[in-house]
């Protein structure tokens, strides 16, 4: 089922000489993991910002379940549509981990008691432990903090999941671990995982992998 649809999407920065990103049309299904490489500069940021609502293309349209995001509520969209995996996690540092996770919940509107548990499925679901959800982050090593972050990302129920170099900081052992992760949510629960990286293990791994080159978008191979 198609969760993402562009069309004939271009953007333009206020006084830049050309289009960011031109004429892009595709889709992106839920059950799927894209992977978009690119050199820096290609357009994959900005490719991310118009997919998380956070910009609006200057041509054209981008679409979630047939609504175009210029018609919807962006700060509901990215608030219960949308989650984001960035490369430095940006977990509260003054928050434990079931904090942390317990956080997206009841802003929206899940009281701490009813907040709790699903937490504790969510964290115990991507290998964090009880002794572990009580920590802070700084007491976490980098792959645990990702999986934190993933947790976190799943708290509000949203089907899309944008990840900005979710693997960036991360060596081989649990960069894998993370690809895994976010390979079972598309596959095995239908969540549809868009991921802008420059680490071919993760294109390798996704079901269809995209560059970007001088703001145009291409199937690899």
């Amino acid at each position: 089922m198609p969760a993402l649809t562009l069309t004939n999407v271009s953007y333009k920065y206020k006084n830049a000489q050309r289009d960011a990103i031109s004429d892009i049309s595709c889709v992106f299904e839920e059950g799927n993991v894209y992977a978009i490489v690119g050199p820096s500069g290609s357009g994959k940021s900005t490719l991310l910002s118009l997919l998380a609502g956070l910009d609006l293309p200057t041509k054209g349209e981008v679409a979630f379940d047939g609504d175009s995001l210029a018609g919807l509520n962006l700060d509901r969209y990215r608030r219960e549509s949308i989650s984001m995996i960035f490369q430095a996690f940006h977990l509260f540092p003054l928050m434990t981990v079931m904090e942390n996770v317990c956080f997206p919940m009841e802003l929206c509107g899940v009281s701490p008691k009813d907040a709790r548990p699903r937490a504790e499925t969510l964290l115990e679901g991507v290998g964090i432990t009880k002794e572990q959800m009580g920590r802070f982050p700084a007491k976490l090593s980098g792959g645990e903090r990702q999986r934190v972050a993933i947790a976190r990302s799943l708290a509000s129920n949203a089907r899309i999941i944008l990840g900005d170099e979710p693997t960036g900081n991360l060596d081989g052992a649990n960069t894998q671990n993370i690809i895994d992760i976010l390979c079972s949510l598309a596959h095995e629960k239908g969540y549809c995982v868009i991921i802008v990286t420059h680490d071919m293990e993760v294109a390798e791994a996704a079901d269809m992998a995209l560059k970007m080159r001088d703001g145009v978008l291409h199937v690899v191979g």
